[in-house]
């Protein structure tokens, strides 16, 4: 018998994590494996830790002060998961993504065709629309990969729907918790590329999760120059100092030094990039 640990983080979304949560235990439990899910509740006031409590009592809810947000946040689960259980694999899952009634068979017989020796990612498309991809497996060249019937090697990943094989975490690690919001996944998947860690995109769309593509608060010029300052800084906005981090690790000081004063340039100009 194998074990499975999932992990997620939650801030005020009740309706999405209730329904999340329903699609996954829906599909358990899987023949030859154990299932827990670890759940960081990151300040919730909207009575979504109580909901889950209420209607999923297995579930172990960590709660936090609301300052961890969604990479910290999973660094919580995935820490409290690996002190108190060996699991063989581990999975991060959004609150707002639905998975299909066979993502969890998929990713794991994926994982096992590859010796559970590769991080195995979910693709998502728009809520009802296949033909929309938001989320999964991601190239430095081509951005966002549309799956196929086949496997796919990608170079880093979205955070939605993603599974790690013990012997991943073994090599590279927890995501890093400097990040705080954005920036865990797509640096995880890079850090393992450059350990030598295959990630591979699973075979056709596991779940749906509409895209969040409104233009930013902090780059968008209809807004006042103090709200975008604020939600530049903001670790939901785009806060330069993590990105300069990210860009220096996986790109190099000179491109994470160009960001880091266009991206500033960009919050206090952003006529300037207009392109109506």
């Amino acid at each position: 018998m194998q074990s499975l640990a999932i992990l997620l983080t939650v801030f005020n979304r009740k309706a999405k994590t209730l329904q999340c949560l329903q699609n996954l235990y829906a599909q358990l439990p899987i023949e030859g494996y154990t299932v827990d899910v670890y759940l960081t509740d990151d300040g919730c006031t909207d009575g979504t830790p109580e909901a889950v409590k209420e209607q999923f009592p297995d579930v172990n809810i960590l709660h936090a002060d609301g300052n961890l947000f969604w990479n910290r946040g999973m660094y919580r689960a995935w820490s409290r998961a690996a002190e108190t259980n060996d699991y063989d694999f581990y999975m991060w899952l959004n609150d707002d993504t639905t998975i299909y009634p066979d993502a969890l068979s998929v990713l794991l017989q994926t994982s096992n065709a590859y010796k559970d020796k590769c991080i195995i990612v979910g693709t998502t498309c728009a809520v009802g629309n296949q033909a929309i991809i938001t989320y999964g497996g991601r190239t430095e060249k081509k951005g966002l990969m549309h799956p196929s019937d086949k496997t796919q090697q990608c170079d880093f990943f979205n955070g939605n729907i993603v599974l790690f094989p013990k012997s991943v975490l073994e090599k590279v690690g927890m995501n890093d918790y400097r990040f705080r919001h954005a920036l865990g996944d797509f640096d995880y998947g890079m850090r393992a590329r450059k350990l030598g860690v295959q990630s591979v995109v699973a075979p056709g769309i596991l779940g749906e999760c509409d895209e969040h593509d409104s233009l930013p608060v902090w780059c968008n010029p209809k807004k006042p120059f103090n709200k975008r300052w604020k939600a530049f800084r903001s670790p939901l906005g785009h806060n330069p100092e993590e990105f300069f981090i990210y860009e220096n690790r996986h790109h190099g000081i000179v491109m994470a030094c160009f960001h880091y004063f266009t991206n500033h340039l960009r919050v206090m100009c952003p006529w300037i990039w207009r392109k109506d």
